[in-house]
């Protein structure tokens, strides 16, 4: 484990360097030294899914059919193309999670998401229905290297934008490569059944766009600041998740804040 450790610290050191002050935005504090960078990252991300990833998006979640976007949900009815892509990449990301849970000192989550994928994996179909939550009462317990660090203590660090995988941290940029690294399917998968694995997660990824397509529009593409607003939507959700609310008043002294708002 120690080179693996040694890999999340050297990305973290190569994403490193010289930090402004972190500001406040909305009562919470963003550190945001790259911002220019940053902004010409979004602005690549915003016209990738303007041109490409949201029309792609449209159309598997039937925008162009106003019978289809303005139908009620029936729960009894058969599980669509769509949901079965997402369901079948969720499962395959399972294994990495339950590394993640041990990792981070939780047997039971580990377990929990290494039964759903045992379940899923055989009665589900390979994952592509989801009988572990719907005759188990098994739920996914989410989570990625990102959370790890921050279990092991590793600070946040500056708001980074990803070229296409979007809004990040320093943490959990370095996160998303050792996610790679200690997925045991990489390592137990090769060739086609690798790139098949690959395809239907990140398929899975763009499942999730189209359901929240109306969503992310509205932040993308009806926002004065697009980037603000994103970065505000992403920093405090990412921190609701990881139990670090307080994250925007512990890591730096009052002193060094800068509020854009003041007088």
């Amino acid at each position: 484990m120690r080179p693996l450790i040694l890999t999340a610290l050297a990305a973290l050191t190569l994403l490193s360097g010289c930090a402004d002050a972190p500001v406040r935005q909305d009562g919470i504090t963003i550190n945001d030294p790259y911002e220019a960078q940053n902004r010409r990252v979004h602005a690549f991300n915003k016209g990738l899914d303007a041109h490409v990833i949201g029309p792609v998006a449209g159309l598997a979640r039937g925008k162009d059919d106003p019978d289809a976007a303005s139908a009620p949900v029936d729960p009894d009815a058969p599980i669509g193309l769509l949901q079965m892509v997402i369901n079948a990449g969720r499962n395959l990301s399972l294994p990495v999670k339950s590394v993640n849970g041990l990792l981070q000192g939780r047997p039971g989550n580990a377990g929990q998401n290494l039964s759903r994928f045992a379940i899923n994996s055989t009665l589900g179909l390979g994952g592509v229905f989801d009988p572990a939550m719907d005759n188990f009462g098994i739920s996914e317990r989410d989570t990625d290297f990102g959370e790890t660090l921050a279990v092991w203590g590793v600070p946040e660090g500056p708001y980074l934008e990803l070229p296409v995988l979007g809004p990040s941290t320093r943490r959990d940029a370095a996160g998303q490569v050792v996610d790679l690294l200690i997925d045991p399917l990489y390592h137990l998968l090769h060739g086609q059944d690798r790139a098949v694995a690959f395809g239907l997660r990140v398929a899975s990824k763009a499942g999730d766009r189209a359901r929240f397509g109306d969503t992310v529009d509205g932040i993308l593409q009806g926002s004065a600041d697009s980037y603000a607003q994103t970065r505000l939507i992403w920093l405090m959700n990412r921190r609701h998740d990881l139990g670090e609310e307080r994250a925007d008043y512990d890591p730096y002294d009052d002193a060094d804040v800068i509020d854009p708002y003041a007088d």
